[in-house]
């Protein structure tokens, strides 16, 4: 049997290679035996199953369901293709031992993945995903057939969205959004968020744009990543169509991106400063803050000016996750876009952030634009690049001892202030500038990101990893 790695929260592959119906049975009554081994106090045996729009999801997810119905667990299964934050909202709410997603997030069209996840609402813990691995063909395979699990009530179809709807109104203050008149674009880049947000806004005064918004298993011939190579079509669109802001979700509306409106591109990282900005600035919030090492250090600047406490994780959302769990955290962010707010879950949610920037913008009702100026005239500019390498995965542990004992006495004109290795290699320069060497959890792939004053010195600077990496 082929060997099955659990990567950040979760299992991927190539469909039809490796995740096969056989494969995905396997996954599944590991999954099972686990969750039977490890009861939680206070859940029920109940599971979450949910799928996006990939091709064969919604049959995954019927297998999924009947393995875990064979191993006595009632299941309760969406109807149709659903964002990744809802399925987690409603294991949280239904009190369920955990949940699953049948999707590959923002990979090639050609990947599915089992997103498990944990009884809290979020992402399974690193330690529950290497147990769960543990339990691989341990037993065989049980399942009941699915008219049966029907028959019997052990798998329930219903609609998860609403509930996690309802909350996420009550998360902003949605009368404000409702009577504000915002022009409000939505690229879903193909995904499960096409839609959301005609429903959410329905009867406002908020006008709703939805792009890109067909059902297509092919994802219109791009990778659904909240970036701006994937945003050509509907930056046109915007040029021509002004509207006052633009959201862009990925394949499974956990993670986004954004527009001003105009169809220019919006970094996840000046996202994340104005969320921070209107948090405690508008609502009057505070508490810590929570993000992952390859975020934006204009966040360090605002904690500092504003008094919070400022909390840095390595990178993957499961991180962020265990400290929201903690309590007290105000926003927790990383940079590839995912963003949790308090109050909710400990989650990724790309809906959230769509509704709380819509507040933002009711509340201050000033073009996003100028918005962002006020953030760099207060904070300084901060720009920010990053590359992916191919990098032999036998010598990466090479490479990072050599950037840890080696380091370089300067960034570009700055002397060097810090170097930091819980997740890969990090090095900080006197003036704010930094640069990160990290590999990919699970492929022969080397990130480098930079952040510096401009767009030439970040660039200088990934040239500067690039170099590193030639001498190991």
């Amino acid at each position: 049997m082929p060997a099955i790695k659990f990567g950040t929260d979760g299992w991927r592959a190539v469909i039809a290679e490796d995740f096969t119906f056989a494969n995905v049975g396997r996954v599944a009554q590991a999954t099972a035996d686990f969750w039977n081994a490890n009861p939680i106090p206070g859940t029920r045996r109940t599971a979450v199953v949910g799928y996006d729009r990939r091709f064969l999801s919604d049959q995954f997810a019927r297998w999924v369901s009947e393995v875990l119905a064979g191993n006595d667990f009632s299941v309760v299964l969406t109807p149709e293709p659903t964002p990744t934050p809802s399925v987690s909202f409603e294991v949280k709410r239904a009190r369920a031992v955990g949940g699953v997603m049948l999707t590959a997030s923002h990979n090639p069209p050609a990947f599915n993945g089992f997103k498990l996840k944990g009884w809290y609402g979020g992402s399974a813990e690193p330690a529950i995903c290497q147990a769960v691995e543990g339990w691989l063909d341990r037993s065989p395979v049980r399942s009941m057939a699915f008219d049966e699990a029907l028959k019997r009530k052990k798998i329930v179809v219903r609609d998860v969205r609403k509930p996690h709807f309802a909350a996420l109104k009550r998360l902003v203050d949605f009368d404000l959004v409702a009577k504000s008149g915002i022009r409000f674009a939505h690229e879903a880049l193909f995904g499960v968020g096409a839609g959301c947000f005609d429903e959410l806004l329905a009867g406002t005064t908020c006008r709703v744009t939805t792009l890109n918004g067909e059902h297509d298993p092919a994802f219109g011939g791009i990778n659904p990543e909240p970036i701006p190579r994937n945003y050509a079509r509907s930056a046109a669109y915007l040029a021509r169509h002004p509207h006052d802001l633009c959201l862009v979700t990925d394949g499974d509306a956990d993670r986004v991106g954004g527009m001003d409106g105009r169809g220019n591109p919006l970094s996840t990282h000046q996202i994340i400063c104005l969320l921070l900005r209107h948090y405690v600035v508008n609502r009057g919030q505070t508490g810590r803050v929570a993000k992952a090492l390859t975020t934006t250090s204009m966040v360090d600047k605002m904690c500092a000016k504003f008094g919070l406490e400022l909390v840095e994780t390595g990178v993957g959302f499961k991180y962020i996750a265990s400290e929201m769990m903690k309590g007290g955290v105000l926003l927790g962010f990383e940079e590839s876009g995912g963003i949790g707010f308090p109050g909710h879950i400990p989650e990724r949610d790309g809906i959230a952030a769509g509704l709380v920037l819509l507040e933002m913008l009711a509340t201050e009702r000033k073009p996003l634009v100028k918005l962002l100026a006020g953030l760099e005239k207060e904070f300084g500019p901060h720009r920010y690049a990053r590359i992916d390498t191919r990098f032999p995965l036998e010598k990466r542990a090479a490479l990072m001892e050599h950037c840890k004992s080696n380091p370089p006495a300067r960034l570009l004109k700055s002397p060097l202030a810090d170097v930091k290795s819980a997740d890969g290699v990090k090095f900080v320069a006197a003036d704010g500038s930094w640069l990160m060497l990290r590999g990919s959890g699970t492929e022969p792939i080397l990130r480098i990101y930079a952040e510096a004053r401009s767009d030439a010195d970040a660039a200088a600077l990934l040239r500067v990893g690039e170099r590193l990496t030639r001498q190991v």
